[in-house]
C-alpha cells in the first residue's frame, strides 16, 4: 500500500485524532520505503488510535553549539526530541530522520525524553573552560509540550540554570511554563530570563487544524499575561507567518499581545525545509480547499519561486514583495503598539557555580 509520493500509508482503520500530519513519510536517510500491509486481523478499538509514545534517552551532553549567522545565540538545549504539538509547519520535523523515524506522524507521536540532562548540564557548566552566554531552549522542539507534565525534563534544566545564575531565553507555545514560575520569576528579577511566546493565528479553528495539540491562541495570550504579571519580559513571536493564510493577522496578534503585557515582538516567515514541504502541501490541499493554490503561490513568491530557500539571510524572512510588505507592516505595528524589536541583553556577570557538598570554602 505505498503511496506515489513516498509516504508510508497507514493501515485501514487507523484513527488519527488531533495530529498535524496524516501520513508517515519515510525519512530521507532510509534506504527502503516501509509499506503498511493489512494482515487480515481486526485491531482492537484502542489499537486503532495513533497514540503518543515517549521513549527515554540517557543524554551524554546537554549543550549544543552552533555558528549560524541567522540566529542571535550560539548554544541551546533540547530536553525532548520530537514534539506532540504536531504543528504541520514545524521546521524541526526533519531532525527526526536522524533517529530513523519519520518526520511526519512519528515526529509528533514517537517522542524522546532526556531525563538526567540536568546532571549532565551541571557538569558542563562547571568545566573550567566554560564561557557563559545566553542559552536558548525551545528553538528546535517545545520544552513545555504535554509530556513535560510527566517527565519534567525542562524542570531539571531550569533548576540547574537558576542555581548557576545562568542567562536563559525560552521559546514556547506551552502552558506548562506557568508551573515553573517559582524558578523563572526570580531569574527574571535578576535580569537572567526572557520568554518568547509563539502566536501564529488568533483563529481558534485554524490553530486547531494547523497546531492540533498546542494551546489555543486565547490561552497563549493568557500565558503572556501571567508571565508579564510575574515580572518576566515576554516577546510575542508572530511565527511562522504563512503568506496567503495568516499574514493578515499580523496587526491583530501584535495588538492582543501588547494588551496582554508583551514588551517585545518578532516575526519569521514560514520555513519548509526538506520533508516539511510535502507535508505542508498535503495539509493545505486537504484543509484549505480552494485556497490551497493561492497559499502555495504566495509561499513560492516569497521564496524565489521555490517552496523554500535555505540561504543565509533569507531563510527567516524570505524575499520579494510579500516579504517586504510583511516587514513594513510589522515595523509600523510594533511602533503603534509600543513593542520593542530589540530587548536588553541578559546578564552574564552573575554566573557562578554553586558550592557543592565537600567543596573547600574561600577564607574571604
Amino acid at each position: 500500500m505505498q503511496e506515489s509520493d513516498g509516504h508510508k500509508a497507514l493501515l485501514p482503520g487507523r484513527r488519527i485524532r488531533a495530529r498535524g500530519a496524516e501520513s508517515n513519510a519515510t525519512g530521507r536517510f532510509e534506504r527502503h520505503v516501509v509499506e503498511a500491509a493489512d494482515d487480515g486481523w481486526d485491531m482492537a478499538e484502542e489499537e486503532r488510535l495513533v497514540a503518543t509514545e515517549v521513549r527515554v534517552e540517557r543524554p551524554r551532553s546537554a549543550l549544543s553549539f552552533n555558528k549560524s549567522p541567522d540566529i542571535p545565540f550560539d548554544r541551546s538545549i533540547n530536553p525532548y526530541r520530537g514534539c506532540e504539538h504536531g504543528c504541520i509547519y514545524c521546521f524541526a520535523r526533519p531532525s527526526h530522520a536522524y533517529l530513523n523515524l519519520s518526520p511526519a506522524l512519528d515526529f509528533e507521536t514517537k517522542l524522546i525524553a532526556r531525563p538526567g540532562i540536568g546532571a549532565v548540564l551541571e557538569r558542563e557548566l562547571r568545566a573550567k573552560s566554560y564561557k557563559v552566554a545566553t542559552v536558548a531552549i525551545g528553538t528546535n522542539t517545545d520544552p513545555y509540550q504535554p509530556c513535560e507534565r510527566d517527565h519534567r525534563v525542562m524542570r531539571e534544566v531550569v533548576e540547574v540554570l537558576a542555581a548557576f545564575n545562568h542567562p536563559l531565553a525560552i521559546t514556547t507555545k506551552g502552558t506548562l511554563i506557568e508551573r515553573d514560575l517559582d524558578l523563572l520569576a526570580p531569574m527574571a528579577a535578576k535580569g537572567l530570563l526572557r520568554v518568547g511566546v509563539s502566536v501564529t493565528t488568533l483563529d481558534a479553528g485554524l490553530s486547531r487544524s494547523m497546531e492540533p495539540r498546542a494551546a489555543s491562541p486565547a490561552r497563549r495570550l493568557e500565558v503572556i499575561r501571567r508571565l508579564a504579571e510575574a515580572g518576566v519580559t515576554v516577546r510575542v513571536m508572530v511565527a511562522p507567518v504563512v503568506p496567503g493564510l495568516t499574514d493578515h493577522e499580523m496587526e491583530p496578534i501584535l495588538e492582543a499581545a501588547a494588551a496582554a503585557g508583551a514588551k517585545g515582538a518578532s516575526w519569521i516567515m514560514l520555513r519548509l525545509p526538506l520533508e516539511v514541504a510535502p507535508l505542508f502541501r498535503d495539509w493545505v490541499a486537504a484543509r484549505q480547499g480552494g485556497r490551497a493554490g493561492k497559499i502555495m503561490a504566495r509561499v513560492r513568491e516569497s521564496r524565489g519561486g521555490k517552496d523554500y530557500d535555505a540561504e543565509w539571510g533569507k531563510r527567516m524572512r524570505g524575499e520579494g514583495i510579500w516579504s517586504e510588505l510583511i516587514a513594513q507592516r510589522f515595523r509600523l505595528a510594533v511602533a503603534r503598539y509600543g513593542l520593542a524589536t530589540e530587548l536588553p541583553a541578559l546578564r552574564c556577570d552573575l554566573f557562578a557555580p554553586p558550592p557543592r557538598a565537600g567543596d573547600q570554602l574561600a577564607l574571604f
